[in-house]
């Protein structure tokens, strides 16, 4: 290996901004699973990782952190929050990051760029799983789902990096609508339901719940049902767009 075919890890110092970084929680939903994107990364005994990268010396934060998400995904205009600055003096591992590096043929000098301390800040996304192309990076080698009760090992602070966007996920349920980045154009109240039940980690009552969504006014209750179910076909709902982001903008009362 080369500098010129890896110049991330020879001359990344001059292009990034010294020890900060982003991390990216991207979240999906699935077979009624909320599920996380990782990436496998190279040289650390099948150590998995959130998606994150660099900031540019010349570039904005949120930026960036769009511009892992894209990369991974494939997907453009994706719902993204920033929840939590991690700064933690340990919270970086120069054991990994140096096994890392030299299974990638660099033997690195103790002062090397990606040795260093890196605070991190944290961001979470909300996507459409069935529209996410996942794409590893240069440095890892899968980009897969995974159920978010059923992680793999995961490296360095990531594993509280993930709890703590769980947590922020939930204070959003409380205060704004969520829903339209997960789920498909068309769904049915139950399905609804069974997105914040498993974001909460606990079980709805029904009534309360349809009750609850429909007082928001961000539904629209369509002239179809969904087809195939054992029971009587339940009708098939959509997002009122322009209430649903004015409810992202004013937020509403009452918690879950």
């Amino acid at each position: 290996m080369t500098q010129d075919t890896d110049p991330l890890l020879y001359d990344g110092h001059k292009r990034y901004h010294p020890g900060l970084s982003v991390d990216c929680v991207i979240f999906g939903f699935h077979d009624n699973q909320l599920k996380v994107l990782l990436l496998k990364m190279s040289h650390t005994d099948q150590r998995w990782a959130l998606p994150g990268g660099f900031v540019l010396k010349d570039e904005d934060v949120e930026s960036a952190a769009h511009h892992v998400l894209q990369s991974r995904t494939g997907l453009d205009n994706i719902f993204l929050r920033q929840f939590y600055l991690f700064g933690e003096v340990e919270r970086s591992d120069r054991e990994l990051n140096r096994k890392m590096l030299q299974g990638r043929g660099v033997d690195p000098h103790e002062d090397h760029w990606l040795l260093q301390r890196f605070i991190t800040i944290g961001y979470y996304a909300l996507v459409d799983f069935t529209k996410a192309l996942p794409r590893p990076d240069e440095l890892s080698d899968a980009c897969d789902w995974w159920d978010f009760h059923n992680l793999p090992p995961l490296m360095m602070d990531h594993a509280r990096i993930l709890q703590k966007a769980l947590e922020a996920l939930r204070q959003q349920l409380n205060r704004e609508p969520i829903g339209y980045n997960l789920l498909p154009e068309k769904f049915t109240m139950p399905e609804l339901q069974k997105l914040y039940e498993t974001i909460l980690g606990k079980t709805l009552d029904r009534r309360n719940f349809q009750r609850k969504m429909l007082a928001y006014g961000i539904l629209e209750r369509l002239n179809e049902r969904r087809s195939g179910g054992a029971h009587k076909a339940p009708y098939l709902y959509r997002f009122d767009l322009a209430s649903y982001h004015k409810a992202l903008e004013e937020g509403f009362s009452g918690g879950w």
